[in-house]
């Protein structure tokens, strides 16, 4: 049956069968039960976004259903239909739950609105409900891939403190996934439903970034023309990312401690302070002990929000998580797409392993989307790669060859001449100038190769 459709619940026939009549010439499905076991039964088979139920029926009457619809069908919305000596029985229902009432006898227009509003709003309950299912899905510790020893370890920490509410420092080259393991800690805590509010503390310029965390109130500036509430009142009783911390202004790091410490903010302007019920999640791509060190970070704020260190590991760290990440990235470009999700040729695969991917997971997954678009066909090949990849595994082995062979540095400065020069088949003039060197310096040290080659 389709989502669309109505359940009309009334032991009086003539009233279901009238009921049903009207709203079937105005397009919508609609089934009819003569009680409320039935009308349970009905429930458990199909789907209604709204059901209408007569107050006062023999067997289970309408308030005991309307009390089984609460509680085991929140997404559906009831319609209450009362005799006019009732009234007040009906406004008792909705004060359980019902979402409207309808007095009999029922004019047909007043059945079309109503009907009209319960069903709006009841298809956009169940979109939110859809929603969140798919945020705590996508936030799940399942959508951070990885079965390395070092995100192994990440895994275990973030599921012990996603509950506890201590605040948390996530460090981490950029590109390593800070953003998503801190909305792992919300959507798996307690604050799931309330809000996650993050804010890059290094894209917001200095004097707008203080009216942004804590609100201001109005003529507190020249273009303060009303009260606003900032990003920590916004966020009650969720999680408060920031992002860059490191970046915050050193004037702003002492106003945000005496929050930390508080738990209250002050609007710009305000004289009173106003409670909050906020986590703290803060992350950053440098060693904040070394700003504490150079005086360009708060130590006491330091220690306020370092109460629990996550590292994320970059990807240079857990290579073994690479195919796992590849196979991960190719489902996601395959989705919302008709087409199977591409392979992968085990030549390009390993050059991506051996690849030392300064920018991390994000990269890697801009390196990935690139690919899947140029490939010829559903096997990412070789040739697909930025040449940035092709071309590192080369240099590597250079260096593995020197190592090994324990060549002095003028050996392997030789080496890798030579390889130039046949990337270029023998133009001399294109090899001294991906060399960085002129033709003359090149002709040098090529004659002095012979020399030592003789």
């Amino acid at each position: 049956m389709a989502a669309q459709s109505i359940l009309i619940v009334d032991d009086d026939r003539e009233m279901r069968d009238l009921l049903k009549d009207v709203l079937e010439d105005h397009g919508y499905s609609v089934a009819v039960a003569r009680e409320g076991r039935e009308a349970l039964e009905h429930l458990e088979r199909d789907e209604f976004l709204v059901v209408v139920v007569d107050l006062r029926m023999k067997g289970m009457d309408g308030a005991e259903l309307l009390h089984e619809l609460v509680q085991h069908h929140p997404t559906c919305n009831a319609i209450m239909m009362t005799a006019f000596g009732t009234v007040e029985s009906a406004v008792d229902a909705m004060k359980r739950g019902a979402f409207d009432y309808l007095t009999k006898p029922i004019k047909t227009d007043e059945l079309l609105v109503t009907i009209e509003k319960a069903l709006r709003e009841a298809s956009l309950r169940r979109e939110v409900e859809h929603l969140r299912k798919q945020v705590n899905r996508e936030y799940s510790f399942d959508q951070i891939f990885g079965k390395s020893k070092p995100m192994r370890e990440v895994f275990d920490l973030i599921r012990r403190v996603a509950d506890s509410q201590a605040n948390i420092l996530i460090t981490g080259e950029s590109g390593t996934g800070k953003e998503l393991v801190a909305k792992a800690i919300h959507f798996n805590s307690s604050r799931k439903e309330e809000p996650f509010l993050p804010v890059n503390c290094a894209a917001i310029p200095e004097q707008l970034l203080e009216s942004e965390l804590f609100g201001h109130v109005k003529g507190a500036f020249t273009d303060a023309r009303s009260d606003k509430r900032g990003l920590f009142e916004e966020a009650q009783k969720g999680t408060l990312f920031l992002d860059e911390i490191s970046e915050m202004p050193m004037l702003l790091q002492a106003k945000l401690l005496r929050s930390v410490q508080e738990r209250e903010i002050r609007r710009v302007g305000a004289t009173q302070s106003i409670p909050v019920n906020v986590r703290i999640i803060a992350s950053t791509n440098l060693l904040l002990a070394e700003e504490v060190e150079a005086k360009r970070f708060r130590e006491d704020l330091y220690y306020r929000l370092n109460v629990i260190e996550i590292r994320l590991p970059p990807l240079r760290d857990r290579k073994e998580d690479i195919p796992l990440l590849c196979n991960m990235l190719l489902h996601k470009m395959a989705r919302g797409t008709d087409r199977q999700p591409a392979g992968i040729a085990e030549s390009a695969l390993g050059l991506l392993i051996d690849y030392h991917w300064p920018g991390n997971v994000r990269e890697l997954e801009n390196v990935i989307e690139r690919a899947v678009t140029l490939a010829s066909g559903d096997i990412v090949t070789v040739e697909a790669l930025p040449a940035t990849i092709r071309e590192a595994k080369g240099e590597r082995r250079l260096i593995e060859e020197g190592s090994e062979r324990s060549l002095s540095m003028e050996e392997v400065e030789g080496l890798y001449i030579k390889r130039i020069l046949e990337k270029t088949r023998g133009n001399k003039l294109q090899a001294a100038q991906i060399l960085g060197i002129d033709r003359k310096t090149l002709y040098r040290k090529l004659g002095g190769m012979e020399q030592a080659a003789s």
